[in-house]
């Protein structure tokens, strides 16, 4: 399994992006205001991959006495999962931001509250999803094999 690229997460996040913005651009009055509640969901799962990946690592290295060592099984799980998270976070950016940038220049417009509730919502939103992309990204790095020494160190 090969480490998640940045390039193919902004890539997907830039996709995701101009298709939100096309379809927004289409339908927009028809939508009902965002919905907040992506934004706590983000956040919870951003901070249980960053606090496991801590725990991980800690075993992986043997720093935690008396714990067991770590599964291969559940390491290759967590990398998988620290993956999937990580696309998740590129498409719910790449969607916020696309609601960004058609929403910016609407926020001007007097007597309109949706869109300037939908665009703090989109801003929070993407904020939280790069959160999660970071996360996401510790916790794929923290499912490493530590380096083992050279021989020439140990002789």
């Amino acid at each position: 399994m090969t480490p998640i690229r940045p390039w193919s997460l902004a890539a997907v996040a830039v996709c995701c992006a101009a298709l939100a913005w096309l379809v927004i651009r289409l339908a927009y009055s028809s939508f009902p205001p965002l919905p907040w509640t992506g934004v706590p969901a983000l956040l919870l799962l951003a901070v249980t991959e960053a606090w496991s990946g801590r725990n991980l690592r800690a075993r992986i290295r043997g720093r935690r006495p008396g714990a067991k060592p770590v599964a291969v099984i559940a390491v290759a799980r967590m990398a998988v999962l620290a993956k999937a998270s990580a696309v998740v976070a590129a498409i719910f950016g790449g969607l916020a931001a696309g609601f960004l940038i058609f929403l910016g220049d609407l926020t001007d417009l007097a007597g309109r509250p949706t869109p300037r509730g939908d665009a703090i919502t989109a801003g929070v939103t993407l904020a939280c999803a790069v959160v999660l992309a970071v996360a996401a990204l510790y916790l794929e790095r923290c499912c490493r094999a530590p380096d083992l020494p050279d021989e020439a160190d140990t002789e």
